[in-house]
């Protein structure tokens, strides 16, 4: 069997590797855009910072490591074309060469670009994208040999935070815009504005509700030349050294779309379960694709490294003959703002009202080990719940990076990810010792917070708390 794969990256990496895992005889051919196979896009920021000194380390595997399992690597080849009446895909290496590859099963894994706002001044000298590593080594030759003192970066989410970071630790002041009501769109409005705290506590203007309109480069008039002057909306106006555009991502879906696949939501590639695409023998799998939402019970376009992992995985086992689905993403995220982390999984509390549940929201504040033992800090829960089911919904949690915050909102990404109910939480069997935990961890007082909150509101409205809830 020939299977062929576009896309060095989570998906097509993880689906090259499990096609081989499976069926050893299988002959896989991986064709890669760049350089730069199985590389942590996610990793770019703290690159960018200094924090990880060597770009190398940002692979998850070397080459050698990729080749060594089978996977015949197609570096520095970009696919132009897919023929599905003769499965064959037209490919170009770095000289312009054209070549013919043939295919069993074709599995694309294109990803997706950066999203190119309505922002007049995109193209001017100084303003930069984040996605890739040709992109990350512009950057990084700009901070390094041009003397940049000021940035404005456009954009509230996890790539216009952590550069934030990023850009301030290296001496440089930083200005961030959004047009969110408040920075990290992607959790409650309160936890937002902790992060603001954060961001302006090191010096970083923060700019929420902003939408940036255009880029333009100074002159001897404006007392900026060969400086940047951003624009937007209620009067912002900043000058800059550099415009980093940090706005998102859309998806990459030309190949599929010649094999005659469809496209659906925020134009991303519909896909079953199974990861097929409709056409023949043509599996999609990553930011390129729309996602099951295990919770919302419908597709939806979730563009996660996490994600993109699971359903490359799930397409090279479907492609080497096996018989799996993609079990659904919940959303679960996480970013590092400093010395903040904000995590979350499942649903927001509006999330949840628009899919029909009648959700409840408690917020907590704790500590993340007994406070006798030195160091400890405070972290804040909400949780989120089914009035009627008394179902887990969803969560989020706020705190210091060192307070295992990814690995408490895992918990509630588990008990999600099996239907639980907010009480069953107090019945899980968590660790614990005085230095990193309490006998009942955070995860399990927010949820026994809000227990005690649907009897309370249960009993002022002459209800009762729903028998569901008790079973």
């Amino acid at each position: 069997m020939k299977l062929l794969v576009i896309g060095g990256s989570d998906a097509g990496i993880s689906a090259a590797l499990r096609a081989r895992e499976l069926d050893p005889e299988a002959e896989v051919a991986l064709v890669v855009a760049d350089a730069y196979p199985n590389y942590s896009i996610c990793g770019l920021p703290f690159y960018l910072s200094g924090e990880v000194e060597d770009y190398r380390d940002l692979a998850h595997r070397s080459a050698e490591d990729i080749e060594a399992e089978g996977v015949r690597l197609l570096t520095n080849h970009t696919a132009r074309s897919v023929n599905p009446g003769s499965k064959t895909v037209e490919v170009t290496d770095r000289s312009g060469a054209m070549k013919e590859l043939s295919y069993d099963r074709l599995v694309i894994g294109t990803g997706a670009a950066p999203a190119r706002p309505d922002i007049a001044g995109l193209d001017a000298p100084g303003v930069y994208f984040l996605h890739s590593m040709d992109d990350c080594f512009r950057l990084r030759r700009r901070l390094t040999e041009g003397d940049v003192r000021s940035a404005v970066i456009v954009g509230g989410g996890y790539i216009g935070l952590e550069m934030a970071d990023a850009l301030t630790l290296r001496g440089i002041q930083v200005t961030i815009a959004g047009r969110a009501a408040t920075m990290l769109p992607t959790v409650e409005a309160s936890f937002g504005g902790r992060i603001e705290d954060e961001l302006r506590g090191r010096g970083v203007e923060v700019f929420g509700g902003t939408s940036i309109e255009a880029v333009e480069v100074g002159d001897l008039h404006d007392g900026n030349r060969g400086g940047l002057t951003v624009t937007g909306s209620s009067g912002f106006r900043r000058s800059a050294d550099l415009v980093l555009v940090a706005a998102g991502v859309d998806p990459v879906t030309g190949l599929a779309e010649d094999c005659g696949a469809e496209t659906g939501i925020r134009g991303a590639i519909r896909v079953n379960r199974r990861m097929e695409t409709g056409a023949p023998d043509v599996y999609a799998a990553g930011d390129c694709v729309e996602t099951w939402h295990r919770l919302r019970g419908r597709y939806d376009y979730l563009p996660l490294g996490t994600t993109a992992h699971k359903q490359g995985r799930v397409a090279g086992e479907n492609a080497a003959g096996g018989d799996r689905e993609f079990a659904g993403s919940l959303g679960t995220q996480v970013v590092k703002v400093f010395e903040l982390v904000a995590a979350r999984t499942g649903l927001l509390e509006g999330e949840a009202r628009e899919e029909g549940f009648d959700p409840m929201t408690v917020e907590i504040e704790g500590w993340d080990h007994k406070q006798y033992y030195p160091g400890a800090r405070r972290l804040g829960v909400r949780v989120t719940g089914d009035r009627e089911s008394g179902r887990l919904l969803g969560a989020q949690i706020l705190g210091s990076w060192r307070s295992e915050i990814s690995k408490r909102v895992d918990v509630f990404a588990a008990a999600l990810y099996h239907g639980m109910l907010v009480e069953s939480l107090s019945d899980l069997d968590l660790s614990y010792t005085p230095p990193v935990s309490s006998p009942w961890d955070p995860v399990q007082a927010a949820a026994q917070e809000w227990e005690k909150e649907l009897r309370r509101t249960s009993t002022r409205s002459g209800g009762h708390p729903a028998e569901s809830a008790r079973v």
